[in-house]
């Protein structure tokens, strides 16, 4: 029996698992919400709230598939508390994932951020894309 991972898992990834039901970012969400522990601070929920919000992604999923996506994901995840703050990623905006990380204890963050794929291993935590995560469950 596989221990859970702990994961942090990106805006990003979220979004386009939505939009492309068939893609790797969809793949990687069921595998992650099946089998691991996806953990979120305010803000990367708050975050993701807004993101699907966006009337941008109407003519891809209905708002209201979009709701229910964001309730499912809600309602398994873990939240931490955010008492350590890290400002290290080149892009401050996506410092919220690695505090997520850090006080969550974390094992790997999936994101297809650049900035953060940049800073793999980010102390000794892993940072991987949608499909290296695949490749590694």
């Amino acid at each position: 029996m596989r221990i859970s991972r702990r994961l942090v898992v990106d805006t990003n990834v979220f979004a386009s698992a939505i939009i492309f039901p068939r893609s790797v970012p969809r793949q990687v969400v069921d595998h992650a919400l099946d089998h691991d522990v996806a953990i979120f601070s305010e803000a990367t929920m708050s975050e993701l709230a807004e993101v699907l919000s966006r009337s941008k992604f109407d003519s891809f999923v209905s708002r209201a598939e979009r709701e229910l996506f964001l309730a499912q994901i809600e309602s398994a995840a873990e939240f931490v508390p955010i008492i350590q703050l890290v400002r290290a990623c080149r892009d401050p905006k996506d410092d919220k994932f690695l505090e997520v990380a850090l006080n969550g204890r974390a094992d790997m963050i999936i994101t297809g951020d650049a900035d953060l794929l940049e800073m793999h291993p980010w102390r000794g935590l892993a940072i991987l894309s949608p499909a290296g995560y695949l490749n590694s469950a």
